[in-house]
């Protein structure tokens, strides 16, 4: 196992490899869960090292490399999407082929855990950003048996997700992995925190949330909670715990030193949001959101091609997506992520960003 917390990505994947039931995930005093080791149940077969996606790479077989920037032709599923609508498009091409489709699902309570989804309305249930941590590795074994079984799998995920899934499974032509351009993860424990101050503040139940709501047709800059029955909006410059993840204050440490931001990945096709497509394509900047699509394998090429008349799209040069997490992991911010913590442990989330406000400024 991995002895420093920027070793582990919190992939869970340890404890789904381990067949003696010896590892399990729990919290830090930060809120990000770590793999503990009964030693009693431990027979050190080295299985978990193995199976860790950080420090262990994956050369990729027959790789493939072409960048699309993509809008789906359908306006729901562009509205009801983060980006450009790529994901439910795929999902939809996987559901028809009788596949299983692995993503994010946010519950009810806020928890976001990774789900196998069969039917087109459980894929509504996965779509849109969530700026949280899921919980993936229950769903490893699930997703190796349906490998074997023949069914088409697509499992979205984070880079390090998409790593530990093939390491788990093996290579397989039935399984696709599709990973995103991911900023990092923030602590799953904060964003309980920030629930109850939403709960506090609204006297009522969470219900759900939309990081990135369209209906300003402003590339998804507004926040929309809905709390017992009611919606509540605001700008996402003005929401506390945005504010604090992207100031790189709840990043895991992982996320720091991650190896996965760059334009080769281990999946077979990553997604994101088409940073600068207001000066590569100006017509198509309609505040309604243009994906990124790069496509590394010939799987992954095959399924683009299955679903690309699908899709408004154009093919386009690495120096025309280059944004920073295709290059370099977030930046560190120092002495500031210490003390926004310090704060968080005795402050509400909003209090706690408007002192390190006043503290940088200083």
């Amino acid at each position: 196992m991995r002895r420093q917390k920027s070793e582990c990505c919190g992939c869970g994947v340890c404890t789904a490899v381990c067949q003696y039931g010896a590892i399990r995930m729990t919290f830090d005093k930060e809120g990000y869960a770590y793999p503990c080791i009964d030693r009693k149940k431990c027979t050190g077969c080295g299985r978990c090292r193995e199976m860790c996606p950080i420090g262990n790479s994956i050369s990729m077989p027959e790789p493939e490399h072409r960048c699309f920037g993509v809008q789906a032709k359908s306006d729901n599923d562009r509205i009801e999407s983060s980006s450009g609508g790529v994901f439910p498009v795929l999902a939809r091409k996987v559901l028809s082929q009788n596949g299983i489709v692995f993503g994010a699902m946010m519950e009810s309570d806020g928890a976001v855990r990774h789900f196998g989804a069969q039917t087109p309305e459980e894929v509504e249930r996965l779509r849109k950003t969530k700026y949280v941590q899921s919980e993936a590795a229950g769903c490893c074994r699930q997703i190796f048996q349906s490998v074997r079984e023949g069914r088409q799998i697509l499992f979205v995920g984070t880079p390090c997700q998409c790593s530990a899934v093939r390491r788990y499974v093996g290579e397989a032509e039935n399984l696709l992995l599709a990973d995103l351009v991911c900023y990092g993860v923030p602590s799953p424990v904060k964003w309980g925190k920030y629930i109850k101050e939403l709960e506090k503040r609204y006297q009522g139940s969470f219900e759900s949330i939309s990081f990135r709501d369209k209906r300003e047709k402003d590339n998804g800059h507004t926040i929309a909670v809905r709390i017992d029955g009611r919606e509540y909006t605001w700008p996402i410059g003005e929401d506390c715990f945005c504010n604090a993840y992207f100031c790189n204050y709840l990043l895991r440490p992982s996320c720091y030193m991650c190896r996965f931001c760059t334009m080769e990945r281990e999946s077979d096709l990553t997604m994101g949001d088409f940073w600068g497509i207001d000066k590569v394509r100006p017509e198509w900047d309609d505040g309604m959101g243009t994906s990124l699509v790069i496509v590394h394998s010939k799987k992954g090429m095959a399924l683009w091609e299955s679903v690309r008349e699908d899709f408004r799209y154009f093919e386009c040069r690495d120096e025309d997506i280059l944004q920073p997490r295709l290059q370099s992991p977030t930046a560190h911010p120092g002495w500031r992520r210490e003390v926004f913590f310090r704060l968080c442990r005795i402050l509400t989330l909003d209090t706690s960003g408007r002192i390190m406000r006043r503290l940088v400024k200083r």
